[in-house]
């Protein structure tokens, strides 16, 4: 067997070292465009911010090791230039000498990975404009960052860009976001990124939002990124974050089947079009594991199971790739946001029918000290209660949620099972009823119809002729703090002795901070015969979703 692999990184380096395991007498090739053939992506913002100091430490592993460890026939700087499907042979041309040979296969792996989009905008190849794919790229803006430049902007506010801003903040240099869309973090429903936004502003970051540029130009002091809105930039440091492309050109210009954005289609087996040739990582285009629905994931998680899935298939050991669910983390200064599953945007675009929760637990027992609050996001099937999706957004534990939840998605559980989780609790580390089980018995509830919510976003545009009567149940004092526009303040403590104030005739919309006052509010409004609903996650919800 005669192996080839095209690209290395995630993909590509993990199906040649789980083919190699499979197999000690196939002759595996692996063909890297680059000088580094497996390094360490996620890490470059944080080596340019010096929280990694030392750049070999983003070398997953060398060229040589791979050949002494796995004996593999590494070749970088070689780039492939053409597949020849009926010959079954590829052309390569070592970037090195110019040298131009093919080589045969038996099987084939593309690992090429995505590229950074560079939009075709006046001046996006002017000196000092960059993305961050490679060490490379690295290199250069640490260069110019080393050189002195005191203003950077960054286009687009996806992860990397905001952990590159993160970093950049950390050297020293004044940083602006622009963003096309009107958030930060767009995968996220957008109420769930404003602590997100909320924290770069804190840390003196200009961000924004709903802005393009439309032109760059060179000036005395650097570089002027032109807005489409007029606002001029100065910057010595430009950064393009504003998504990536498949590299297909090699799968196209063979005749492979891509998707309407580009990903090399495969099946689960990750087979192209050609059964000799399959596909992995950032350039393919994989299937929802929630939705069922084609996308495009670029994500380092999911590129190495791939390319276990590929190698496996090919030396003997059929295996199945589920698809890919999204499941994905950042920390923006001392905010952290992460992500599983179906997004509420993404179900409302598909129209798949949904209900929602909110939860803001604290990290761990609050007694305990260094408690951290956290927003939790829940999205359900309302027949079934599965879990589709998740989002969270705190400090400390919003990882391990979010994981918890990951697995829950995969295990095609239900919000009746979060409910019995049984999860490691001491206080420093969690509370006995931790978050997961939290989300969990609201979302029950809802479902049983113990727990009847209507959402803050309903509670304000149903039209005034059958609106709820809005009761915020909090204290006074946090009344006069802020309250939803509208509402009336009668402290749960004095419901029961108030009821007098309230219609029969005329739904009621109970909320207090965060819903566990609201709840009470709602089970004692409803067993007195009123038509009682709480609403979902309290004062907190309406202010994500209504920042000051």
């Amino acid at each position: 067997m005669k192996l080839l692999i095209v690209g290395g990184v995630a993909g590509g380096a993990s199906a040649a070292a789980r083919a190699r395991r499979l197999s000690e007498d196939a002759h595996i090739v692996l063909l890297e465009r680059g000088p580094d053939v497996s390094f360490a992506n996620c890490g470059l913002p944080y080596y340019i911010g010096g929280e990694i100091t030392e750049r070999e430490k983003l070398l997953v592993v060398t060229p040589q090791r791979l050949r002494s460890r796995y004996n593999l026939d590494v070749r970088v700087c070689s780039s492939v230039e053409a597949i020849d499907r009926s010959a079954k042979k590829v052309r390569i041309r070592d970037l090195v000498s110019g040298r131009e040979y093919e080589e045969t296969y038996d099987k084939l792996i593309l690992a090429p990975g995505a590229a950074p989009l560079r939009p075709p905008i006046p001046g996006i190849d002017l000196p000092g404009i960059f993305t961050l794919r490679n060490l490379q790229d690295m290199d250069r803006i640490m260069e110019c960052v080393e050189q002195g430049a005191r203003q950077a902007v960054v286009v687009g506010a996806g992860f990397i860009g905001l952990e590159l801003v993160e970093n950049l903040v950390r050297r020293g240099v004044a940083t602006t976001v622009v963003e096309l869309q009107d958030q930060v973090l767009p995968p996220f429903d957008k109420e769930m990124t404003a602590p997100v936004a909320e924290q770069l502003t804190t840390k003196g970051v200009a961000l924004l939002l709903g802005q393009s540029a439309e032109a760059f130009d060179q000036s005395s002091a650097g570089l002027v990124v032109r807005l489409k809105s007029g606002q001029q930039l100065p910057a010595q440091l430009v950064v393009l974050g504003v998504g990536v492309r498949p590299e297909n050109k090699l799968a196209v210009d063979a005749g492979l089947e891509v998707g309407p954005r580009g990903g090399i289609r495969v099946n689960d087996h990750l087979q192209t079009s050609d059964r000799d040739i399959y596909a992995v990582g950032d350039a393919i285009e994989v299937k929802d594991y929630v939705t069922g629905e084609p996308a495009q994931v670029p994500l380092a998680g999911p590129a190495n199971r791939q390319g276990r899935v590929a190698a496996d298939n090919i030396f003997g050991q059929p295996a199945r790739y589920r698809g890919t669910q999204g499941t994905a983390i950042v920390r923006v200064f001392e905010r952290t946001a992460a992500i599983t599953g179906a997004s509420e945007k993404t179900l409302r675009r598909i129209d798949r029918p949904y209900r929602k929760v909110y939860v803001h637990p604290l990290d761990h027992a609050g007694y305990y000290p260094g408690a951290e609050a956290m927003t939790l996001k829940l999205v359900f099937d309302p027949q079934t209660g599965r879990v589709l999706g998740a989002q969270a957004v705190g400090g400390a534990g919003v990882d391990k949620r979010i994981d918890v939840l990951a697995v829950a998605i995969q295990a095609g559980m239900t919000v009746f099972d979060l409910e019995e989780m049984e999860l490691a609790y001491s206080p420093q580390y969690g509370s006995a009823k931790d978050p997961i089980n939290m989300a969990g018995f609201v979302a029950s509830g809802l479902l049983r119809g113990e727990h009847p919510q209507i959402d803050v976003e309903a509670a304000l545009t149903t039209p005034p002729a059958v609106r709820a009567l809005l009761v915020d149940v909090r204290t006074p004092q946090e009344f006069a703090a802020g309250h939803i526009p509208e509402a009336v303040n009668i402290p749960v403590d004095e419901l029961r002795s108030r009821l007098n104030e309230l219609p029969h005739d005329r739904e009621v919309a109970a909320y207090c901070q965060v819903g566990q006052r609201g709840y009470l509010a709602t089970r004692i409004l409803r067993q007195k015969g009123f038509d009682a609903v709480n609403v979902g996650g309290g004062y907190k919800t309406y202010r994500l979703l209504h920042p000051r």
